[in-house]
C-alpha cells in the first residue's frame, strides 16, 4: 500500500478549464457564453465557429479534460492521495457553478483549484479567478454556506509539465527526414494576447514589456532548446511565436504570427520547423486548428517540412506534478517548510496572487488572491 500523503487542510481539487462544445448545436451557443457582453451578432459567431464545424462540431477539450480527471485519480490513488476530484469549466457544461454547488452539497470547504493554464496572465489566470467570485457569489445568493478556494500556483516551469514537451519535440524531431533534421528550427508557439494585457501580466513587479506572460514562456522555451541539445548534440535555433489571435485589427497583439513565421523562415532557406505548442495544456481547438490545419497548409504551400509536438495532456508526469504541487500547497498552508520544484531561472511561482497581478481593464472581484473577497 502507498504511504498516505497529507492534503488537509484540504478537501477536494477542483479542476477549472475553458469547456468546448459537444456537437454541432452547441457551438452557437458555446461562441455566445465566451463572447457575452461584446454584442458580437449571432450570425458573426456562426462565421467564427466555422472551424469548430470542421471537426463536427466538438472541441477536444471536454474529452481531453476527461482523460485528465481519470489520469489525475489514478495516480492518486496509486500515491495514497486521498483527495476527490471535480471537474467545472467557464463556458460550457459542466458549469463552475453547478460544480461548486456539488461541491458544496458533498461536505467540501476547503478546495484548491487546478487551472488548465499554466501561466500568467489575464485571460489564463485572473479571469478564471473572477469566474470563482461570480459563482460563489452565486451561491451566497442561495444562501449556501461558502467553501474557501485556494488556486494551485502557475506550474509552467515544474519538471513534471516539461518533460513530456522535451520529450514530444524530441519525437517530432526524429519524426524529420533526415537530410533536414539537424538544419530544423524550433517555433515555440502560444496564444497570442493583447500587447497591454501581456505588459500588465503577472505581480506588478514583473510588469512592463511582456511582462510574467512573455518571459515564462521564454524561460520554458530556453528549457526546452537546451534539454533537446543535450539529447542530440544539436543546438537547434528557435523563437517564441504565437498563433489564435481574434482581436480588433487596430489593437496590438504579440507577434510574430505562426504562419508570418514559417514563411520568413522559408524565405531565409531554413530546411524544416517543429512547432512546440508549450502555451497549451492540451491538443484543444486552437492547437487542432491553428496548427495542424492553418499552419500546416501554409507549410505545405511553402514546400516547408514541418512537425507538431504534442502538448502535455493527461501525461501522467503531469497528474504526477499536480499531486506534488497539492502537497506542497497543502504543507505551506499548515505552516510547514517547503521546497517548490521549479526548473529555470524564475523559480517557482507565487501561491497567492498578489494585488495588482494581471489586472483586467475593469475591476472586478477576484476569489483565490490576495483581494479576494472571500478569504
Amino acid at each position: 500500500m502507498p504511504d498516505v500523503l497529507d492534503a488537509t487542510p484540504y478537501d477536494a481539487l477542483l479542476l477549472l478549464s475553458f469547456g468546448g462544445p459537444e456537437g454541432p448545436d452547441d457551438v452557437v451557443p458555446f461562441l455566445e457564453n465566451v463572447t457575452r457582453g461584446r454584442g458580437i451578432p449571432k450570425e458573426r459567431l456562426k462565421e467564427v465557429g466555422q472551424h469548430y464545424f470542421l471537426f463536427g462540431g466538438v472541441s477536444p477539450i471536454n474529452g481531453q479534460n476527461r482523460a485528465l480527471l481519470d489520469a489525475l485519480r489514478k495516480d492518486f490513488a496509486e500515491h495514497g492521495l486521498d483527495l476527490p476530484v471535480y471537474w467545472g469549466n467557464r463556458n460550457w457544461a459542466p458549469y463552475l457553478t453547478d460544480t461548486l454547488r456539488e461541491m458544496v452539497a458533498d461536505g467540501r470547504r476547503r478546495i484548491l483549484v487546478l487551472a488548465t493554464s499554466a501561466y500568467a496572465s489575464y485571460s489564463g489566470c485572473r479571469q478564471y479567478r473572477e469566474n470563482l467570485a461570480d459563482s460563489l457569489a452565486a451561491l451566497e445568493a442561495e444562501g449556501l454556506e461558502l467553501p474557501k478556494i485556494d488556486k494551485l500556483r502557475h506550474y509552467f516551469n515544474h519538471p513534471g509539465f516539461l518533460q513530456p514537451m522535451i520529450d514530444g519535440v524530441l519525437e517530432s524531431l526524429a519524426d524529420l527526414p533526415e537530410d533536414v533534421r539537424a538544419g530544423a528550427h524550433l517555433a515555440f508557439t502560444t496564444h497570442s494576447i493583447p500587447t497591454a494585457a501581456a505588459d500588465t501580466s503577472g505581480p506588478v513587479e514583473a510588469h512592463g514589456e511582456g511582462g510574467a506572460y512573455v518571459e515564462q514562456h521564454l524561460d520554458v522555451a530556453q528549457l526546452i532548446a537546451d534539454a533537446v541539445r543535450e539529447r542530440t548534440g544539436v543546438d537547434h535555433p528557435w523563437r517564441l511565436v504565437y498563433q489564435s489571435r481574434s482581436g480588433a485589427p487596430h489593437i496590438p497583439w504579440l507577434e510574430p504570427d505562426i504562419c508570418d513565421h514559417l514563411e520568413e523562415l522559408h524565405g531565409s532557406g531554413v530546411p524544416a520547423v517543429v512547432m512546440a505548442p508549450i502555451g497549451f495544456v492540451s491538443d484543444h481547438m486552437e492547437v487542432l486548428y491553428d496548427l495542424d490545419t492553418e499552419a500546416r497548409a501554409k507549410a505545405e504551400e511553402l514546400g516547408l517540412p514541418v512537425r507538431r509536438s504534442a502538448t502535455v495532456g493527461a501525461d501522467p508526469r503531469f497528474a504526477a506534478a499536480v499531486r506534488d504541487l497539492i502537497v506542497e500547497r497543502a504543507a505551506a498552508e499548515r505552516g510547514q517548510e517547503t521546497a517548490p520544484c521549479a526548473l529555470g531561472a524564475l523559480g517557482a511561482s507565487h501561491d497567492v496572487c498578489p494585488v495588482g497581478c494581471c489586472p483586467a481593464r475593469a475591476a472586478r472581484p477576484a476569489a483565490a488572491g490576495a483581494d479576494s473577497p472571500y478569504a
